[in-house]
């Protein structure tokens, strides 16, 4: 195989993994919190012999996430709850701490709040949030401050990674931070809201379309480079 082909399937490789970001994206266009992804192409350059210009390699093997806000739309549920602007929730998995941004929480058999996998939502002191049994009322301030009938009981604590590189997609709608985080001095949270999915659909098909043909020109070009090589072989085994 020539450098052209070797060239070639490293970039129908790439396009290949972009094209499974996408589909993962346009999959979860209505997943609450959830962030859209994009594949990052980095070029490695080899060189060759002298006098030869160097071959240049796309690699397609690493994601991006996009955290741009989401739209928030209104459930009128007293434990949804939307954050705008920056900051994730902070929830206690059986790994460890996680982020995300999916406000959907439920009061646990004890009283603890948690999302759809079971994982409790801590407060500003990273203590589990306990919504109280007797609460005929809860309401939850702008600053993530919740009371029960009038009382204050908790106060939610948003969080960011100190560097964004460190954070990473786990898993759907959580994150892990292989690093520092700090609270958010300013939350701003919406009660009886969530924040939807931040993919467009649009862009995610008219992307797909543009990879598909992309992907598409490389196997045509690897179809025509077998062609000349089999023609060059014939050629000199006359």
């Amino acid at each position: 195989m020539d450098n052209a082909a070797y060239i070639t399937l490293t970039r129908m490789s790439g396009l290949r993994r972009e094209m499974q970001v996408i589909a993962h994206n346009i999959a979860n266009v209505s997943t609450t919190g959830f962030r859209r992804e994009g594949a990052v192409f980095s070029e490695f350059v080899v060189g060759t012999e002298r006098h030869e210009p160097s071959l240049s390699m796309a690699l397609g093997n690493t994601r991006q996430t996009y955290q741009m806000q989401g739209a928030l739309s209104q459930t009128g549920g007293t434990f949804d709850i939307a954050i705008e602007g920056e900051g994730f929730f902070l929830l206690e998995s059986a790994r460890g701490q996680r982020l995300t941004r999916a406000g959907v929480f439920t009061p646990g058999p004890a009283g603890e709040l948690v999302n759809i996998d079971g994982y409790p939502l801590l407060d500003a002191g990273g203590a589990p949030v306990f919504v109280p049994p007797d609460a005929r009322a809860v309401a939850l301030a702008r600053d993530g401050t919740f009371s029960a009938d009038g009382q204050p009981f908790a106060q939610i604590g948003l969080v960011r990674p100190v560097d964004p590189v460190t954070m990473s997609r786990e898993a759907g709608t959580l994150f892990v931070v292989n690093g520092e985080i700090e609270p958010v001095e300013a939350p701003m949270l919406l009660q009886g809201f969530i924040e939807e999915s931040n993919v467009n659909p649009v862009i995610e098909l008219a992307r797909m379309i543009e990879v598909q043909r992309a992907y598409e020109r490389g196997q045509k070009l690897l179809e025509s480079e077998d062609e000349r090589i089999r023609s060059v072989i014939q050629t000199l085994g006359r």
